[in-house]
């Protein structure tokens, strides 16, 4: 069988996990006929790590840069540039590609013509294992592109969503015609703009459901990955400019409406994701990125704010109004954004007695209410319940119950729900729940339990989906239950830097062991 795929790997002082990223490689099995390591000029024991593998491996060859670019698009151009093989996959050095990844896409590729075949990637939380796939409305079940071939995106600007290089295997005589590469040097967020170059170009591209790649994210590590810098008010410049670089792209290609809806993408992603952390920001560099923000997307096209959700035209309009050189302090300024960035999101009282401009758009699944928490921790754990009006929307459509549902952090299991009669009172309803505590524990590790609601409506299936805000007043609580078995459980009302309600159950000695030692990792971290 000839070897018809290369994987182009980029490390720089990687060490402890390159080995694993190269084997994943070699795994994938005969069709994979050179796997290219470029070195970005390494300082640790990398170099030695690399001719060990080569010496083992004849399939292994390894290029070793004499400066260190500063970022990823240069060496991956390298890997790009000594591929000898029809077609190419990208793998960085402390993720690894999933088992079977190019016996699915390959087949795929020379069946359909493709010049770009994409399948799904995961981000796995490690060390708890945790995995979130990437892009879901792009590779999630269900999603209408799974299964099909298309030319281009430009009907298809959803795919704006996976920015990722790295869950796509490439014709390499189409990257080398079309003169597509990455961005080089000291540039991050380097897979945006090369992503845009692939789209620029028109490609056919297929699109699986095949396991592709797992996008490994350690937190804890020394060196944290570009992604996760974002405390760095440097790394929302970074992402700022790498958008840039998405939408002049594809201008340049004359793809004007792509340009639009990858700004309207910014605004209901990327935006959101950073608003989201802003609480946990010093005042410096709130701030900063006040400022950043402001003149960047005051510069959106106004077809791209007509295309983005109706909240983040809400957050675009608080960020851009006149006068608004600094955020004001409180809910008038960074918390106003911080809860629209919420999922779902949601407009917090007291309100004006003019609706916020397009509020008629959303039916009821988009609808932005707030519904405040409680929490009373025993034997049964009780929650007390607020709904709030949103300027006579709600009453119209009759709430009659609310279904909280509590979801285990982490995990794929189903959700607890219990579900209360609304009580209508002046400016809204209010509702009451009850869980038995015990069915919260999870023997010997500590649970955390996320608090989501449904508002039910007479006389419809429609449902509006909420997050259970905390109330004012409500603060961390600890409280001690004890079972009649003689195990304790320690239960803690939790509320998130952005006000959403949380419990974390710990079962036991174990548990309560974690949780001091998860308590004792934070205050060193400070």
């Amino acid at each position: 069988m000839k070897a018809r795929v290369s994987v182009v790997v980029i490390t720089f002082n990687d060490a402890e996990h390159v080995t694993e990223a190269v084997r994943s490689a070699l795994a994938q099995g005969d069709e994979v006929g050179e796997v290219i390591v470029v070195d970005d000029c390494s300082t640790d024991a990398t170099p030695d790590v690399l001719a060990e593998i080569a010496r083992a491996q004849p399939r292994v060859r390894v290029l070793t840069r004499t400066t260190n670019s500063g970022g990823c698009g240069t060496p991956r151009n390298d890997g790009l540039g000594a591929v000898r093989t029809p077609y190419l996959l990208f793998l960085d050095s402390d993720d690894v590609l999933a088992p079977g990844a190019v016996e699915a896409l390959l087949p795929v590729a020379e069946k359909r013509g493709a010049d770009v075949t994409a399948g799904r990637a995961v981000r796995r939380e490690l060390p708890a294992g945790r995995e979130t796939l990437w892009a879901r409305r792009v590779y999630g079940d269900g999603a209408p592109l799974l299964g099909t071939v298309v030319t281009g995106i430009e009907d298809h600007p959803e795919l704006l969503w996976d920015t990722l290089s790295v869950n796509k295997l490439y014709r390499t005589a189409f990257l080398r015609e079309r003169r597509v590469t990455f961005p080089d040097g000291a540039f991050h967020y380097e897979d945006f703009v090369f992503t845009a170059r692939v789209y620029a170009a028109r490609p056919r591209i297929a699109l699986t459901d095949a396991p592709v790649y797992v996008w490994n994210v350690r937190r804890e590590a020394d060196r944290p990955s570009i992604s996760l810098r974002r405390a760095e008010l440097a790394n929302w410049r970074h992402r700022i400019a790498a958008h840039r670089g998405v939408v002049d792209t594809l201008r340049d290609a004359g793809m004007y409406g792509l340009a639009e809806a990858a700004q309207a993408k910014f605004l209901d992603y990327d935006l959101p994701l950073y608003v989201r952390e802003l609480p946990r920001r010093p005042a410096g560099y709130v701030s900063g990125w006040w400022q950043i923000t402001r003149d960047y997307v005051a510069g959106f096209d106004k077809e791209a704010l007509a295309l983005a959700a109706v909240t983040s035209r809400w957050m675009v309009r608080a960020l851009t109004a006149p006068g608004a050189d600094e955020p004001e302090p409180g809910a008038a300024g960074t918390g106003r954004l911080v809860e629209l960035a919420a999922r779902p999101p949601r407009l917090i009282p007291p309100y004006g007695t003019v609706p916020p401009p397009d509020l008629g758009e959303l039916g009821p699944a988009q609808l932005p209410v707030t519904v405040e928490g409680r929490i009373k921790a025993g034997a049964r754990t009780r929650l007390s319940l607020r709904v709030h009006e949103l300027y006579g929307r709600l009453a119209a459509l009759r709430p009659v119950s609310l279904l909280v549902e509590l979801t285990e952090r982490g995990t794929t299991g189903p959700a607890i729900g219990v579900e209360g009669p609304l009580i209508g009172e002046r400016s809204g309803w209010t509702a009451a729940v009850r869980v038995d505590t015990a069915d919260l524990a999870r023997g010997g590790r500590v649970a955390v339990w996320e608090i989501r609601a449904r508002i039910r409506y007479a006389g419809t299936a429609e449902r509006t989906p909420v997050e259970v805000r905390a109330a004012d007043g409500q603060e961390a609580r600890r409280a001690a239950v004890f079972r009649p078995t003689g195990r304790v459980l320690l239960v803690q009302t939790h509320v998130a830097p952005g006000r959403a309600l949380v419990l974390r159950v710990a079962d036991g000695v174990q548990g309560a062991r974690r949780v001091a030692g998860g308590r004792l990792r934070r205050l060193l971290r400070k």
